[in-house]
């Protein structure tokens, strides 16, 4: 996968296109992506006493597909793809496809 956790992603589609957040989470699995206050679901809960929770509506993060979202550049502040190169050395670098900058 190109997408890692902490990187900053700009969703493509859906009802928060254009909208930029950090990714929490990613789910191999499923091939979906938990973003940090985007994709936001409404939740019915009913109150617990026996963990002291309060019943009501909760607003939760739910996953996005993988392929709705893209990595944002930190030096040219574009979505973007990512390339991979090998150093001198022989360490893998993810690279800015736009801006030939290293992550």
């Amino acid at each position: 996968m190109k997408i890692r956790n902490n990187d900053k992603v700009m969703i493509i589609s859906g009802k928060d296109k254009t909208k930029v957040g950090k990714v929490l989470k990613i789910l191999k699995s499923k091939n979906k992506v938990l973003v940090e206050g985007l994709n936001k679901v409404k939740k019915h809960v009913k109150p617990n006493p026996y963990k002291n929770e309060q019943g009501g509506i909760k607003d939760n993060e739910s996953p996005i597909d993988i392929s709705n979202v893209k990595v944002v550049c930190d030096a040219c502040t574009l979505p973007t793809k990512i390339g991979y190169r090998y150093t001198e050395d022989g360490k893998k670098m993810r690279y800015c496809k736009k801006c030939d900058e290293n992550f």
